[in-house]
């Protein structure tokens, strides 16, 4: 799995589908979760959700909570800022033996 948790990333599709802004840069997200079990990430401010939440506790209270839930991983993309879009990512094996997620088109380390 190419994308890691804090990582901002781009809409491939649905509702926030690469979608710019009033200055006509693309909306970017962050990467809020990863299961790479299940292929999935949850991203902020995408794919809200209402969960029925019960009380555990005594003087806790219940309710309906809006938070994130998961999507494919698929169906997003890592946001190459010197691209300036989404882009696909490659692994490259430096002189030490660490290994580095870069840009296909450009080759900027992210």
């Amino acid at each position: 799995m190419n994308i890691k948790k804090d990582d901002t990333v781009v809409l491939l599709t649905g509702k926030y589908e690469e979608k710019k802004d009033k200055n006509g840069k693309l909306l970017t997200h962050k990467v809020i979760a990863v299961s790479p079990k299940e292929d999935k990430v949850i991203v902020e401010g995408v794919n809200r959700v209402k969960k029925h939440v019960k009380p555990r506790r005594q003087g806790e209270q219940g309710g309906i909570i809006d938070t994130e839930g998961a999507i494919y991983a698929c169906k997003v993309a890592l946001y190459c800022p010197k691209c300036e879009k989404g882009v696909r990512v490659k692994t490259v094996v430096k002189e030490d033996g660490k290994k580095v997620r870069v840009c296909a088109k450009c080759g900027k380390e992210f």
